[in-house]
Formats: structure tokens, C-alpha cells, sequence
């Protein structure tokens, strides 16, 4: 027996929207933009200070991510049936074989257990089956776990397509 919930993952715009859970999304999405707010050296005091771009994915992610493929990690322990957003991920509508991901993100409790991994494992999996070629990202050179688990899973460092300083373009082809 093992305390180790059980993780699944979902693409969640074809899911039912009764079975969808509501606030999970936005929670991970406020989580994520807060705590990157906060390693930049621009920690915000809540959703409300942060940028409105951000605002905005935190208001409404389905509007937000509407062309998208969101990527949610369901995890059930703790007294919860298996149906809470402990992870999430975004790949953008696919733009001449290409595709980003963006916004991963697991709660913290369950850091450790695959979530993250899984959703990347996800992406690849998703990108596959839709003729992508070629999966992108950018990271904080800060989040060394992160950049540790996109080279785990075949991402390489690449030339940078984002003018922001410290962040860290990889790629991979699918």
C-alpha cells in the first residue's frame, strides 16, 4: 500500500465540461505567475497586481487558451476522489510544424511524483499524433530542476527566439 496518489493526465478542452474541474486550472495558472512574478525580483502581493496578460489566463483559461491544447494532471489522496488539477501544461496551436510549451506547472505537494514528466510525456505523445515536428520552450535559467527534466525527456538548448534575458530557449523534435 502506498500513500502516492494516483496521477492521470487529460486534455481538458475535450472533456466534459461537467467532469472538468472549474477552479483547479485558474489556482495552477495564479500559482505559476506569482511565483515567477516572485523568482524574477517582482514579487506581486496577489492575481490582482500581476500583469494583465496574466490576469487574464488566471480570469478566464479557456478563453485564454482557446486555440490551444491544455494539459491537466488529475491526482486524487489526500481525502480527494482524484478529480483535483495538481499539474498543468499548454501546447500552442501548432504553427508550421511547430508547437510551444508553456505554463508547466505542478502544486508543489505533489512535486516528486511523476506530474510534471508525465505532462511533458503528454505533450510529446499529443504532438505526435498531430504531425508536429518540432516542440519548443523557454525556461527561467533559474529553474535548474526544470531545465534537468526537458534535457531528461531530449530537449537541447537552442539559440534564443525571446529577447528576455536569462531565459533559456530548448527544443525537440517529436
Amino acid at each position: 500500500m502506498t500513500d502516492r496518489p494516483e496521477i492521470a493526465v487529460v486534455r481538458w478542452p475535450d472533456r466534459d465540461p461537467g467532469a472538468r474541474p472549474q477552479e483547479g486550472p485558474a489556482e495552477l495558472l495564479a500559482a505559476y505567475h506569482l511565483r515567477t512574478q516572485a523568482e524574477k525580483g517582482e514579487a506581486v502581493a496577489a492575481v490582482d497586481d500581476l500583469p494583465e496578460r496574466y490576469r487574464a489566463e488566471i480570469a478566464d483559461p479557456e478563453a485564454a487558451f482557446a486555440a490551444d491544447v491544455v494539459l491537466l494532471a488529475l491526482g486524487g489522496g489526500a481525502g480527494n476522489a482524484g478529480d483535483a488539477a495538481v499539474g498543468c501544461l499548454v501546447v500552442t496551436d501548432p504553427v508550421e510544424g511547430g508547437a510551444e510549451i508553456k505554463r508547466l506547472w505542478t502544486d508543489p505537494a505533489y512535486r516528486g511524483r511523476g506530474v510534471a514528466s508525465g505532462l511533458v510525456r503528454a505533450a510529446l505523445a499529443w504532438a505526435a499524433r498531430s504531425g508536429v515536428r518540432t516542440l519548443r520552450l523557454s525556461v527561467w535559467e533559474w529553474r535548474t530542476d526544470a531545465i534537468a527534466l526537458y534535457e531528461r525527456l531530449g530537449f537541447t538548448v537552442t539559440a534564443s527566439w525571446d529577447e528576455r534575458e536569462r531565459l533559456v530557449c530548448m527544443e525537440r523534435a517529436v
